[in-house]
């Protein structure tokens, strides 16, 4: 199966507005589930503002925030599948610039020492694209992550020593969340990665963060962890916006990696209460456009 570099830049500029418009529904069925347990008050009250946010973008056409974000696009290709790469790396870009003038967004991608902004959402190694493989037959993969700025500033990374033990992994984890506060805009994602390197541990934060509401961590440990760190986070009583309650996140996320044997890194990403993403299958029957 190929897939045209044309075929890809549209559906780059198709998933970057989708994304920034409609919230997945895993998203929308973990606001009911917090507005269901929700005990306080205020918090409730919260909940409701954003759950109709989530429907008035949808009836108008709207973007759920202002802020439409780094636009990240992680790419799964599959067996059996041509695709030139650096013309897939150039259509995205194209497509996420067609977007931004287009529809049109707001571009948040600005140089990081002028500060000069190109009002295309791109620039130098931006739009992010990640490239990894699948087993999945003539498949082509493409996600659609904008990450925006309130939720990515709180990103946190701690090398750890193998003696600190999984409790100093807990203990990290809760500081950040409580170092973090409001400032996130909870019910968040909290999106933690343990082990690898330094930049790899970051990376399983983000993946951890920006995964569908209802998976699971594949390492056994790493589940329990997820178990027990959504428990403890949700405890703190921070609440959404920060504002006190019992939805202080949706939930947390793990992943983990193989690590050194004198070192254990740990890291956190957060993603806020618009939990956005889209994506666009190829195979051979055609495109398939969901989350």
């Amino acid at each position: 199966m190929r897939v045209e570099p044309e075929a890809i830049e549209e559906a780059a500029k198709l998933l970057y507005i989708r994304a920034c418009k409609i919230l997945p529904d895993d998203i929308k069925a973990g606001f009911a589930r917090l507005d269901g347990a929700e005990t306080d008050a205020t918090a409730k009250t919260i909940l409701a503002t954003m759950i109709e946010n989530i429907g008035v973008a949808e009836r108008m056409d709207n973007l759920l925030c202002q802020d439409t974000g780094i636009p990240i696009f992680n790419v799964l290709i599959g067996r059996n599948v041509q695709v030139d790469g650096w013309s897939l790396k150039e259509a995205i870009a194209r497509g996420t610039a067609r977007a931004t003038r287009e529809h049109p967004l707001r571009s948040s991608v600005v140089h990081p020492i002028t500060r000069r902004n190109e009002h295309t959402s791109c620039g130098e190694r931006v739009p992010v694209v990640n490239i990894d493989f699948t087993d999945a037959e003539r498949e082509l993969r493409i996600e659609m992550i904008p990450k925006g700025s309130g939720s990515e500033n709180g990103s946190f990374l701690q090398m750890l020593i193998p003696a600190d033990g999984v409790a100093a992994v807990k203990r990290f984890v809760v500081d950040r969340v409580i170092q973090a506060g409001g400032k996130v805009c909870p019910p968040t994602i909290v999106g933690v990665g343990v082990g690898g390197t330094s930049d790899l541990c970051m990376h399983l934060a983000k993946i951890a963060a920006t995964r569908p509401l209802g998976t699971r961590c594949a390492d056994a440990e790493g589940a329990k962890l997820e178990a027990e760190l959504s428990e403890a986070v949700n405890a703190l009583g921070i609440g959404p916006q920060g504002l006190g309650g019992d939805s202080t996140a949706f939930a947390v996320h793990v992943e983990t990696a193989a690590t050194h044997i004198t070192m254990n890194p740990v890291a956190v990403n957060i993603q806020c209460h618009s939990a956005r993403r889209a994506s666009a299958t190829f195979t051979p029957e055609g495109i398939r456009i969901g989350f």
